[in-house]
């Protein structure tokens, strides 16, 4: 395996890229200037976020262990630290064109946008889940990033970083919306996907995994779907209101009702038995689910 190549900073990506640097925090990199003829299984991690689209396809691009569907037309974005794998295989296209758009995160320290960088939760999707576009919303994000590029172009004064952190966030506001759009759009199969986790869970506490591995987690619900974490919490949320975790809590709190209203096991005793190992961490969920204690609860039908 290759070692990874690691780039810390904007500068360096610049230099991968052979792209000027303009500013120290942030570049804008046309890609139909850049030789992308790289050895096979490049490895590349960023200590900075990447937003990148291409019109042509790249038949073979792994983000963690999973191939990403970059495909004509799409768009994926990638947090800090995580590691990109590029093989050698691009399609050859006469009017082959792209962008990519890298910052840093101290390029947003004390604005607005710096403190919501994390709610952007599609930097988190590490599987195949390449966001698609329109001809429509390819010009407006281009736009976007037109906008930080000229900015760019200009002398660094005391405007600068307001100008271009507003357009990065516009941008990704942009994103937000697209991928809400691409969740409806692939309805059909997120349907699917929300059918798998609820057969999962219910055959989970049924089978009584609970006591050989303790309580699922989202990682184990997005691992047997194959989807990222993040990604599985928000189609579930946007198909049914309640994300990864709530579903787990769902299923974890009907099991505990039926086993307070059938058994005489102490409350203590139920919490052990459904993976917990402190009882009144149980109790606190319960009680946070449900309205009642478990105790209360039990003496209602009694």
């Amino acid at each position: 395996m290759k070692p990874i190549i690691q780039l810390h900073s904007i500068s360096e990506i610049n230099n991968f890229v052979q792209n000027k640097t303009r500013h120290p925090l942030v570049a804008v990199v046309n890609f139909s200037k850049f030789d992308e003829h790289l050895e096979d299984g490049t490895r590349v991690s960023c200590d900075f976020y990447c937003i990148m689209f291409k019109n042509y396809c790249i038949n073979n691009l792994r983000y963690g262990r999973q191939s990403y569907d970059f495909q004509d037309g799409s768009l994926i974005c990638i947090a800090p630290k995580q590691v990109l794998t590029m093989d050698n295989e691009i399609e050859d296209k006469p009017d082959k064109m792209g962008w990519g758009l890298f910052f840093h995160r101290d390029l947003l320290r004390g604005t607005s946008l710096g403190n919501k960088i994390n709610d952007y939760t599609f930097f988190s999707y590490e599987t195949s889940e390449a966001l698609h576009l329109s001809d429509k919303e390819k010009h407006i994000l281009f736009d976007c990033v037109q906008k930080i590029e000229n900015e760019l172009q200009e002398n660094i004064d005391n405007h600068s970083q307001t100008l271009i952190v507003s357009n990065i966030e516009l941008l990704l506001n942009y994103c937000n919306r697209y991928y809400n759009r691409q969740f409806i759009t692939r309805k059909n199969t997120n349907s699917n996907t929300v059918s798998a986790i609820k057969t999962l869970l219910k055959s989970y506490f049924k089978n009584d995994e609970l006591k050989e591995k303790g309580l699922p987690t989202v990682k184990f619900l997005a691992d047997n779907v194959h989807l990222s974490p993040s990604y599985l919490s928000d189609l579930l949320k946007k198909e049914t209101g309640m994300n990864a975790q709530d579903h787990i809590h769902y299923y974890l709190i009907e099991e505990a009702k039926n086993i307070l209203l059938n058994s005489d096991s102490s409350v203590s005793e139920i919490a052990y038995s459904l993976g917990f190992e402190y009882p009144q961490y149980f109790s606190k969920l319960f009680k946070q689910k449900t309205g009642s204690t478990p105790q209360e609860y039990r003496l209602s039908f009694n």
